[in-house]
């Protein structure tokens, strides 16, 4: 693990927040990197300062590494659509309104449902779906648990929330990850403020999560037939979005790796940010429709 990070050398932690105008609203984005572009779809709660600063360096080693705040959320205007498909459409929208036509896509949580909606919806444009601490479309053997829940409610989360919500409390190798992993993200002034935290916020995502498991559009049947190479990365002890649930699809997913982590919760990039890093861009790299 890298404990060594210098927030002056760090493109994450310093780069300039841009703005973009889609549909009305103010969006903000950061880009930081060279090469093919890879778009990162954020948890719930999440927000362009709460990636780990060491994982989006990086991944930028090798790739032009694009986040964004969704509406309503962060630094960006508007309202949080309560549909995934609206927020899939929206990333289209952002996509084209900053000149991509194709690109790779990583989505992490709820990010990882609208990754696999804008694969669907738009399979010409996401040329892999990288799907961290995230589940299939349809409901999950293992459903999400009611600790997770309690720490996830909260309206602004400490250290001890995050081991539980992000890591692995019980490995004390995951508790020293979690801690230099908020020490990098705190790098940046302010964070706090611009975190979701009212509980109508937080029943948006909710909605939108409780409406992509129960599938009735039959996407998980979809995304069987997809071409698209696609990384799973979990930990093997997420109370989210279990990486368990994928079991069912291996051998049904015609062009899917995965790769679970020991020890580790529903962050696992920022547990094993670098080694996280070279796994994606490896995967981009050497994979193909």
């Amino acid at each position: 693990m890298n404990t060594q990070f210098d927030t002056s050398l760090s493109q994450a932690a310093t780069t300039k927040t841009n703005y973009v105008q889609i549909n009305g609203n103010r969006i903000a984005y950061r880009a930081i990197g060279s090469g093919s572009p890879i778009v990162l779809a954020n948890r719930m709660r999440g927000t362009l300062d709460t990636w780990d600063p060491l994982f989006l360096d990086t991944l930028a080693e090798h790739h032009t590494v694009i986040t964004f705040d969704y509406p309503g959320v962060g630094y960006s205007t508007g309202i949080l659509p309560e549909d995934i498909e609206q927020v899939a459409g929206f990333v289209d929208d952002f996509a084209t309104a900053i000149g991509l036509d194709k690109f790779a896509m990583l989505g992490w949580s709820w990010g990882g449902f609208t990754t696999q909606t804008l694969l669907l919806d738009q399979p010409e444009r996401v040329t892999h779906a990288i799907l961290v601490g995230t589940n299939p479309p349809g409901p999950g053997q293992l459903p999400i648990q009611q600790v997770f829940i309690e720490r996830a409610m909260k309206p602004v989360n400490d250290l001890d929330d995050e081991e539980v919500l992000f890591f692995e409390p019980k490995s004390a190798f995951s508790r020293a990850a979690a801690k230099a992993s908020r020490e990098r993200i705190y790098s940046r002034p302010d964070v706090v403020s611009k975190i979701p935290s009212r509980m109508e916020q937080f029943m948006v995502y909710l909605k939108a999560a409780e409406v992509f498991g129960e599938d009735a559009s039959g996407r998980r049947a979809r995304l069987t037939q997809v071409r698209t190479p696609m990384l799973v990365i979990s930990g093997d002890n997420d109370t989210s979005t279990a990486g368990q649930n994928w079991f069912p699809l291996i051998g049904q997913l015609r062009n899917a790796q995965f790769v679970f982590y020991p020890e580790a919760g529903h962050g696992p990039q920022h547990q094993y940010p670098e080694l996280s890093a070279q796994y994606i861009a490896d995967f981009i790299s050497r994979t193909s429709k």
